[in-house]
């Protein structure tokens, strides 16, 4: 691993440890948890920088959101009853629990993350809820502790754009899935360039937004890792304020950011692991559906 990749892993987990003990609110209105952000406004919650809410989807546990999110991807996940789910970048087990919902009883939820204080956060909430079915890794996602083609669906939020290698990420995630297997995986990008002051800086970086690389490579990375039906299932602008960005940036250098039509997108990425998913029989004894078909379904781009 080269020195520039050593040190931003490290100031991930340093950064990342300490967001593990904060709350959610201090999170929310900061940028991807990263403190020195909030200000008035954001001390009374009148905005939130990246996060969606999850309160209203099944499995919602609000001890394990830290407000770190930008986007839903279990929402869009596809996920069914008694699919093996790997969440990458866990956190405290928010997307977990939700991806649990789905899968039931019969199912399994896999959350790997590179920060030990997340793990140790992850477990103390799995215990509380009493799951037997969801267990939480530490690992690195450029490496991750799973077997080959052990996994049907992989979810992540706001997370690849933390990891130097992102084409060795979605090689990796293309080994764990089985065949006919999908991802569903939010994430930050850019359409133009930063200002160089933004990119150098360490702190941005661990807050999602120095890491964005831009949308078309990220697309293509994708491509090029070897998965088809590549589709985006959500994108929003991300508006980071003005004090914010200050804070790196001349009030010239903002001025000149803010009219260059440079932007910063969360987007929700689905893509398929090619091959032909084949089912297991439940618990019941009655098949999902039959060995090598397709499930029916009717969101875009699930059964191509």
């Amino acid at each position: 691993m080269n020195t520039k990749a050593e040190s931003i892993k490290s100031i991930v987990r340093e950064k990342y440890s300490v967001i593990a003990l904060q709350d959610k609110l201090t999170n929310e209105t900061s940028c991807c948890g990263v403190g020195g952000c909030a200000d008035p406004a954001a001390a009374t919650g009148t905005y939130n920088i990246m996060s969606d809410s999850y309160a209203a989807l099944p499995g919602y546990n609000p001890d394990a959101d830290l407000g770190l999110g930008c986007g839903l991807p279990t929402e869009f996940a596809q996920i069914r009853p008694g699919d093996t789910v790997l969440d990458l970048g866990s956190g405290a087990g928010n997307d977990c629990f939700v991806a649990r919902a789905e899968a039931g009883d019969t199912g399994k939820v896999i959350g790997i993350d590179f920060t030990p204080a997340m793990i140790q956060l992850a477990r103390q909430n799995a215990d509380k809820l009493g799951f037997n079915n969801v267990e939480f890794r530490q690992g690195d996602i450029e490496e991750l502790p799973v077997g080959d083609g052990s996994v049907d669906v992989v979810v992540s939020n706001c997370v690849l754009n933390l990891v130097p290698d992102k084409p060795k990420v979605f090689a990796e995630i293309l080994r764990t899935l089985r065949p006919g297997g999908h991802f569903s995986i939010s994430d930050v990008v850019l359409v133009g360039t930063l200002p160089d002051q933004l990119v150098a800086s360490a702190e941005m970086y661990a807050g999602c937004v120095s890491g964005a690389i831009q949308m078309d490579e990220y697309l293509d990375i994708i491509r090029q890792a070897g998965f088809e039906n590549v589709s985006i299932q959500k994108q929003k602008p991300i508006l980071i304020p003005d004090h914010i960005l200050l804070q790196y940036l001349t009030q010239d250098t903002l001025n000149d950011f803010k009219t260059a039509k440079t932007g910063l997108f969360s987007v929700t990425v689905f893509a398929k692991k090619p091959g032909v998913k084949k089912y297991s029989i439940a618990m019941s004894g009655k098949p999902k559906v039959k060995i090598g078909e397709s499930p029916a379904c009717s969101a875009p781009g699930c059964c191509d």
